[in-house]
């Protein structure tokens, strides 16, 4: 199964090319669902390998079904696995629950560059789903304390990062169109009554009505150029 840890992952640069965001899209290719710990490792590793002249990536991909802990989460939350892993890492926040249907959207920034504080970071990323719901005339909104985006108290969107070296990894999880029900086995994100939704709920509309997840991707990578200052983003080479 190809990963992002691929040979070639990191493009050839000489000089810093700070302004324009390089993007791996998993999704819209024949890459497949990606395994959550290869994925993992391959963010850790790109971020330990990383220099000053690294331009930042985005990685958009569906992973295999799995539920990740933050690395303080209480294990309390997860009510029933069953045959699901169950996977500690190294995230902030506490469990929460990956699968097809889900956009993965991983975010490895150079933040010190970027002259942006991990605050200033999670606030964008909810911004840039919150930007992109309202094309779709959906109204959402974050919540400082509990950060993530909302659509009428329903969570549409989880959010976690790891900083290390200045730089980040992980990001967010977009709810595509899944069942839902998945996170009745956890409390999500550690609050028992929290609910889920995602975007086929929200538009009531049947899947072949809703939007490509191509068409969906790219527009989550323009509001997220836009949201960062990025000059463009530059599709690495498969």
């Amino acid at each position: 199964m190809p990963t992002p840890a691929e040979p070639g992952v990191l493009p050839s640069t000489k000089q810093l090319d700070a302004e324009q965001l390089y993007l791996r899209d998993f999704i819209n290719t024949e890459a497949g669902l990606q395994d959550y710990t290869a994925t993992w490792q391959a963010m850790k590793t790109f971020t330990q390998q990383r220099n000053k002249t690294t331009p930042d990536h985005l990685w958009l991909l569906e992973h295999t079904p799995v539920f990740t802990l933050g690395k303080a989460a209480d294990k309390s939350h997860v009510l029933d696995a069953g045959d699901i892993p169950l996977i500690r890492v190294d995230r902030g926040g506490q469990v929460t629950y990956h699968g097809p249907g889900q956009i993965m959207v991983y975010v490895l920034v150079d933040l010190a560059r970027r002259k942006l504080s991990v605050r200033e970071m999670v606030t964008r990323l909810e911004q840039v789903v919150i930007d992109v719901l309202a094309e779709y005339g959906v109204e959402a909104y974050g919540d400082r304390d509990a950060p993530g985006v909302y659509v009428e108290s329903k969570k549409i969107a989880a959010l976690g990062l790891r900083v290390s070296r200045g730089c980040s990894y992980h990001g967010f999880c977009f709810n595509y169109d899944f069942d839902t029900t998945v996170f009745n086995r956890i409390n999500p994100c550690g609050y028992p009554d929290l609910q889920v939704t995602d975007l086929k709920t929200l538009l009531n509309l049947s899947p072949r009505q809703l939007p490509e997840k191509a068409q969906l991707c790219q527009q989550l990578v323009a509001a997220l150029v836009k949201q960062f200052d990025y000059r463009s983003s530059k599709q690495l080479d498969k």
